[in-house]
């Protein structure tokens, strides 16, 4: 009695190793737009550690203009990065179905 014909196995399915441009890009704006928040607390955190010479020396009118400034700088980005998103996203075939 033979022992029955084990069936070849097929070829290993090859991965490619690149995505194509726009999906690339997709991600990366996804990733800039995940990371905005935790850049944001960074910054914001930094007049703390500004340095004073003087234990009464304050730095409430610098330290109110720079977190002003990168308020409306935070918010100009995230409306571009929401733009960019969406525009992506509705070019893409399938819109995002990645997710």
């Amino acid at each position: 009695m033979t022992p029955p014909a084990i069936p070849p196995m097929p070829p290993p399915r090859r991965r490619t190793e690149f995505l194509d441009r726009g999906s690339y890009r997709q991600r990366r704006l996804r990733d800039a737009a995940r990371l905005m928040p935790v850049l944001g607390a960074v910054l914001m955190a930094l007049p703390l550690m500004w340095p004073r010479d003087r234990p009464d020396q304050s730095l409430t009118s610098s330290g109110i203009i720079y977190l002003f400034g990168l308020w409306a700088i935070l918010v100009v980005l995230a409306f571009m990065l929401s733009r960019l998103l969406r525009y992506g996203a509705a070019a893409a075939p399938g819109g995002d179905a990645e997710r």
